[in-house]
Order: structure tokens, then C-alpha cells, then sequence
């Protein structure tokens, strides 16, 4: 955290002074060595009354003691003790040879086909729904095999936790769901028919 103040004594040939926080309280000691290199060259050293800024630490004994100081009306502005200035320059060449743009190029190329495959994923899905809803029925594919005469028209359907007459489309749904799938509601009087009053009103129904 840092604090701003003003250098309210210094003794240039001794190499310390005291701080005056803004915010009131006791004087800051302050040692020529917490200032930045340029506020302690020949030409350019602090003087009482320079507006400072500083961070807070504790010497051996306990006391208050100002580190990275600054002066922000010295010429250069310089950079406070303690903080590479190396650290600055990479930063400033990387925002400036694009490299924060090109990671964000492969985050938004990233995230473009994350949504392309979760669309396409749900179209599949909207397409078998409404399928099972209208009844149509994908055709086989050659592994699949000839279905022979005998094999029943009900192996489109198969048990998806309906267990109702009214979440039937059609008898023969309604006949593969009460003897294939559990739980089934649709045969109250245990009769072998279900849904007689929707779907299979007579033995022959379809």
C-alpha cells in the first residue's frame, strides 16, 4: 500500500530526512537508499519539500521506515527502489508486438468451435426428438441386416421412462411399452390390451 507525503526534512550529506504523511500522524524516517536510482544522482537529489510518494516498513527496533519512495515532480518521474524496470519494458513490448492480441484470437477461435459443435450436437439431438415424436423411424443401415417378415414393426420404439397412455402415439407404441418396458400405467384391467380407451379400442387396432 502506498501513501503520499511531502519531505519535510533532509540532510543531503548525511543521507536521510523525515516524511510528513498527507493523511497526518508522525514523520516517516527515510534513508537515500529507499529512493530510486535517478532521485539519487548528483543532479536530481531529494530536497525538503519534494511532494513523495512511499510504501511502509519496519526497521530492526520496530519503527516506521519508508522504502520504494518516489518523487512525482522530478524530472523522469523516476521509478520507486525496488521495481525492475526490465519488468515495465517486457510488459510494454508485449502489448506492443501483439501478443496479448494473438492469445485472444485463440481464445475467440477456441470458444467459435465449442459453439459450432454444441449446435451441432443439439441439431442432432431437435432432429431424433421430433422424430420419436412424429413416430418416423430411421431407416436401417446395412449392418443392421434384413428385417424378416416376423420381426415385429415395434423394435422402432424402445423404453424412455414414459409409463402413460396419453404420452403414447399410437397402439402398437402402447403395446411394445406394456410388455417390454417397467412401471407401465396403461392396462387397468390386466387384460393384455392397453390404452383401450385412446389407442386400442379393439384387438385389431394398430
Amino acid at each position: 500500500m502506498r501513501f503520499d507525503g511531502r519531505l519535510a526534512q533532509w540532510d543531503d550529506q548525511r543521507g536521510f530526512g523525515f516524511i510528513e504523511p498527507v493523511q497526518g500522524g508522525e514523520r516517516v524516517f527515510v534513508h537515500v537508499s529507499a529512493f530510486a536510482p535517478g532521485d539519487r544522482s548528483a543532479d536530481n537529489r531529494p530536497r525538503e519539500g519534494d511532494r513523495v510518494s512511499f510504501e511502509l516498513t519496519l526497521d530492526a527496533q520496530g519503527r516506521k521506515q519508508a522504502r520504494r519512495v518516489s518523487r512525482p515532480d522530478a524530472p523522469g518521474r523516476a521509478q520507486p527502489a525496488g521495481v525492475p524496470r526490465v519488468i515495465r519494458r517486457r510488459t510494454e513490448y508485449r502489448d506492443d508486438d501483439g501478443g496479448g492480441g494473438f492469445g485472444r484470437w485463440v481464445g475467440m477461435a477456441l470458444m467459435l468451435a465449442l459453439m459450432v459443435a454444441l449446435g451441432w450436437k443439439g441439431t442432432q439431438w431437435w432432429a431424433a426428438y421430433g422424430n420419436r415424436q412424429t413416430g418416423i423411424v430411421a431407416p436401417l443401415s446395412a449392418t443392421d441386416g434384413p428385417v424378416s417378415p416376423s420381426q415385429p414393426s415395434t423394435v422402432a420404439f424402445r423404453c424412455d421412462g414414459r409409463t402413460m397412455c396419453s404420452q403414447m402415439t399410437s397402439c402398437a407404441e402402447a403395446t411394445y411399452f406394456l410388455q417390454n418396458c417397467p412401471g407401465t400405467k396403461m392396462d387397468g384391467n390386466r387384460d393384455g390390451v392397453p390404452c383401450e380407451q385412446q389407442w386400442c379400442t379393439s384387438p385389431w387396432a394398430k
